[in-house]
């Protein structure tokens, strides 16, 4: 499966990371599953357990997103996922538009492993959340750094400020499930 390197947003850059890898590592008929990899993450703030369940405002501290825009319409699916495990889906009708709760039969599994240099979150989400037809994929992340400061990385920003919901960060393509 394809490696994509992200791209921190110029305007806000990280105390200590050096670069995220993010890349679909598997897709069945049951589970999608998305790995990010975060060099440099010895300053990293990683939110504490949570337990389990939906949570907005995930963003606000180190959280993972993933972007997925069917074919024919400018409706996306928003997945929030954090090292706390707490997680949301949103459906949207269009570019910050009509934000809603997307129906998950099952939640999605996370979890958060630290090396000495490195982390690396997993993330398992059922496929029954995701949206047929995806047409393009945006691969993101929000990283919070002791201190205070946060970064935004994506695909591509092509903005002033950082906006993931902006069309042009929808850069990559999600291959169909095997």
């Amino acid at each position: 499966m394809q490696t994509y390197q992200l791209q921190s947003h110029p305007g806000f850059p990280p105390a200590a990371i050096k670069t995220i890898e993010a890349r679909i590592i598997g897709a069945d008929a049951d589970w999608l599953r998305v790995r990010w990899r975060i060099e440099g993450s010895d300053r990293l703030v990683v939110p504490p357990f949570g337990g389990k369940g939906r949570a907005d405002g995930l963003w606000q501290t180190t959280c993972f997103e993933l972007f997925l825009r069917p074919e024919g319409g400018g409706g996306y699916c928003e997945f929030n996922l954090s090292p706390s495990e707490r997680w949301n889906i949103y459906d949207l009708d269009g570019y910050r538009a009509g934000l809603r709760e997307r129906p998950a039969p099952r939640e999605p599994q996370c979890s958060m492993r630290l090396g000495s240099s490195f982390a690396i979150f997993d993330a398992a989400i059922p496929m029954a959340a995701v949206p047929s037809g995806i047409s393009a994929m945006g691969l993101c992340a929000v990283m919070e750094e002791r201190g205070g400061v946060k970064s935004y990385w994506a695909l591509q920003h092509p903005q002033a400020e950082p906006d993931f919901h902006d069309p042009a960060c929808f850069a990559a393509q999600l291959a169909p499930p095997a």
